[in-house]
C-alpha cells in the first residue's frame, strides 16, 4: 500500500484529529489509491462501517468471487474492528489472507507469501471448531498453496490471480 500522507481535496492530508489515515481517496480494483478527483473502480467500505459476523463473511465472500480481494480485506477488517476476546485473532487473520491476495494482485509475489502463510497460520489455529463456521483449515490451505505456487513460479502474481477460490464457509 502506498504512504497515506498524500494532499487530501482541500490539499491537506488524508488524517483524521488523532492522526489515522482515512479512506478517503478512490481506488483502482486491486486497491491501489488514485488521484483525488478520479473515479474509483470499486465502491469504498467507509472507515466506520459496521458488519455482523455474517453480513462480513457473506459480503467478504461476495467480493472475493467477484475479484476485490482489497475491498474484502476493508470488510474483514471491518468485523475484526468489532469483535472482542480470542476470536480478533481468526477475523486478523482472514484480513490477512485478504490482504496477502491483494498483493499478489498487485504483483507483489513475495509480499503476497509472506501475507498468505501469516494470515493461514493465524486462521489454521483455530481448528476444526472454528467459530461462525469459518472454513479455518481450507482458507489456510489455500493461501499456502497460492504462497507455495508464487514462490516456485506455478503462478504469476498480476492480474491473473483469482481470489475467488478462497471460500470462507465450509460446505
Amino acid at each position: 500500500m502506498g504512504t497515506a500522507s498524500g494532499a487530501g481535496a482541500d490539499g491537506g492530508r488524508d488524517r483524521d484529529d488523532e492522526g489515522r489515515a482515512q479512506n478517503q481517496r478512490p481506488r483502482d480494483r486491486y486497491g491501489r489509491p488514485l488521484p483525488h478527483g478520479s473515479r474509483g473502480e470499486v465502491e469504498r467500505v467507509p472507515d466506520d462501517a459496521e458488519f455482523t459476523v455474517d453480513e462480513g463473511l457473506a459480503e467478504a465472500q461476495r467480493l472475493l468471487d467477484a475479484g476485490y480481494a482489497f475491498t474484502a480485506h476493508e470488510v474483514l477488517e471491518a468485523v475484526w474492528k468489532s469483535v472482542s476476546g480470542p476470536e480478533r485473532e481468526l477475523w486478523r487473520g482472514l484480513a490477512q489472507t485478504a490482504v496477502g491476495l491483494t498483493h499478489a494482485q498487485r504483483g507483489n509475489a513475495v509480499g503476497a507469501a509472506r501475507l498468505l502463510r501469516r494470515g493461514a497460520d493465524c486462521v489454521a489455529s483455530f481448528g476444526p471448531r472454528a467459530p461462525h463456521g469459518v472454513d479455518v483449515e481450507g482458507i489456510a490451505a489455500f493461501a499456502r498453496a497460492l504462497a507455495d505456487d508464487l514462490d516456485v513460479g506455478r503462478a504469476r502474481s498480476g492480474d491473473g490471480i483469482d481470489p475467488s477460490g478462497m471460500r470462507l464457509l465450509g460446505a
